[in-house]
């Protein structure tokens, strides 16, 4: 709640300075230079399909939006807008409010797409492996390695293992009763 009280009071400080207007380029205060950044960045990550970004591709445009030199070090003070993940190695910021837990809120069609997509391609990827393991089989099959039961064969060894399921169950019983404690 610590991080949440320092950005109520820094909403509360200075005037919203929108991202979009031209005065961001005078002269300002520090607070005020940070929240343009901080609304610059918030919109820059509301644009994007995923609501992230890689921060080597933000600091890439530092310039042309306008970032300080601290961009990292400005989002890290802003926790509860910004996420920043160092997953594989990459560093990302993403924007908190575009998620909920791991899910992505409100998904746009792309990304519908690419999702549908991803699960079409599981499911073919899963054909085709029952499809190469059934061939296999089969092959083996041809070529004497495995061989196939019978019916007679695949019952009579049920059998042989429920009535060894029964026995072990009569001996557990047998053992309990030989060395049960007689309170029972």
């Amino acid at each position: 709640m610590k991080s949440h009280a320092k950005m109520e009071d820094f909403n509360a400080s200075t005037p919203y300075i929108s991202p979009y207007s031209v005065e961001w380029a005078l002269p300002g205060t520090d607070a005020e230079a940070e929240k343009r950044a901080v609304a610059v960045v918030h919109e820059l990550l509301s644009l994007t399909l995923w609501r992230k970004m890689s921060i080597l591709k933000l600091e890439h445009f530092r310039r042309e939006f306008g970032l300080p030199e601290g961009t990292v070090r400005m989002l890290l003070r802003h926790p509860c807008l910004f996420y920043m993940s160092n997953r594989y190695k990459i560093h990302t910021v993403v924007l908190r409010e575009g998620y909920e837990g791991s899910e992505l809120k409100e998904k746009d069609p792309v990304v519908l797409a690419k999702d549908r997509l991803g699960e079409l391609m599981q499911e073919g990827l899963h054909e085709y492996n029952q499809r190469r393991q059934a061939v296999n089989f089969e092959k083996k099959r041809r070529g004497g390695e495995v061989e196939v039961k019978k019916e007679k064969e695949v019952e009579d060894e049920e059998a042989a293992r429920l009535d060894s399921a029964e026995k072990r169950e009569e001996r557990r019983r047998f053992y309990k009763v030989l060395f049960g404690d007689g309170n029972q």
